[in-house]
């Protein structure tokens, strides 16, 4: 088997990220400046099994929705490139994972297509820490996620009361169901079109 490993630098007048994915797992460092965001991605990579580096700089005295964003671009472009051909990869799967009182349900397909579907209603809260962070921006990291690896992706609120519950409960469902799909179980590619 290839080594399912890939690297992304992306620079904007508004981000500088560096990026690397390794889908076969390894070691995981992650610091994006702001400090929530980086423990869901540390969520991310645990829960996953992927090896995950993340090293972003970016304009945080605007906001901090410009380095969001942009890792979640330059995450998806690096995990699109690992999956390489995307031979014999499980491509479905789905999962509800629970975080106390939360419950999130996830499906997705490494299908090719890009579509995001999510369904998160917060009770409207900031999450606490220093800055605050705005849980509205995790839409804008799972659309561009989903963007840049080409995936289909639903993430759907079963219930919930607490916001850090909810995005926690988020990562850590993407997390697995991502790992799931992305098993080798055989040598042909999953699809009767013959291409991802």
């Amino acid at each position: 088997m290839t080594d399912r490993k890939a690297s992304i630098e992306r620079k904007t007048k508004e981000t500088d990220i560096e990026v690397t994915v390794a889908l076969d797992g390894g070691d995981s460092s992650i610091d994006t400046g702001i400090p929530f965001f980086t423990h869901m991605l540390e969520q991310l990579a645990k829960h996953s099994g992927m090896g995950l580096f993340v090293k972003s700089v970016g304009d945080l005295e605007v906001d901090a929705h410009h380095t969001v964003e942009d890792v979640g671009i330059s995450i998806g472009e690096a995990f699109n490139n690992a999956l390489g051909g995307k031979l014999g990869i499980k491509r479905f799967s789905s999962v509800s994972v629970p975080l106390d009182e939360a419950l999130i349900d996830v499906a997705l397909d490494i299908s090719g297509r890009a579509f995001c579907n999510y369904e998160i209603d917060f009770p409207g809260e900031k999450i606490l820490g220093d800055p605050p962070f705005d849980p509205q921006l995790m839409e804008e990291f799972w659309r561009a996620f989903t963007a840049a690896s080409k995936i289909t992706l639903h993430i759907s609120l079963v219930r919930g009361k607490n916001t850090h519950h909810i995005v926690e409960a988020t990562f850590k469902g993407v997390a697995r169901a991502l790992r799931d799909a992305i098993k080798i179980e055989g040598a042909d590619l999953p699809s009767t079109k013959g291409s991802l």
